[in-house]
């Protein structure tokens, strides 16, 4: 029964962090949750408190990395106040057309909100191309910042 569970808690923290690169499933918060699952089934040998509270400081600073990475990437690349308001409600509406419209969405957002803000279809473009570029590098921080989530819970749990 043992093995079992801890199989369990191994597959949520991976699910967690297939969540890092898929949009519309769960992605640090489950891997926190997985860990605060180990405390409670192990309480001899489960997740420390300390384990628990890194483990979500990192939650947090993913958390806030997605957040700011698209629009950080925009702002680098010029974008003005008309492209982040079109990227926002690109993002609104692209929530209904599933991980697709959660892409793309943002992206056609800015495009058309810098257009509409009166820039050329070169700047923005180009704002649109560092959206693009700012939402990447933020799944591949979040996704690096699971696996030290998970390799941080495996390091605690095995020493």
């Amino acid at each position: 029964m043992h093995a079992l569970w801890l199989i369990l808690i191994i597959f949520i923290m991976l699910a967690g962090l297939c969540g890092t690169l898929f949009p519309l499933l769960p992605d640090t918060p489950l891997i926190v949750a997985a860990a605060i699952l180990d405390h409670f089934i192990f309480p001899s040998n489960g997740a420390s408190l300390t384990t628990i509270l890194v483990l979500t400081f990192l939650m947090l600073v993913s958390l806030v990395l997605d957040f700011v990475s698209g629009s950080m990437g925009a702002k680098y690349f010029g974008a003005t106040r008309w492209g982040a308001i079109g990227g926002i409600l690109g993002a609104v509406i692209g929530i209904f057309y599933g991980p697709i419209g959660l892409i793309a969405g943002p992206l056609a957002g800015v495009l058309l909100g810098e257009l509409l803000g009166g820039q050329g279809i070169l700047p923005a473009g180009r704002s649109t191309w560092g959206t693009f570029l700012g939402t990447v590098a933020g799944m591949a921080g979040k996704f690096a910042i699971g696996v030290l989530m998970i390799g941080w819970f495996l390091v605690a749990k095995l020493f």
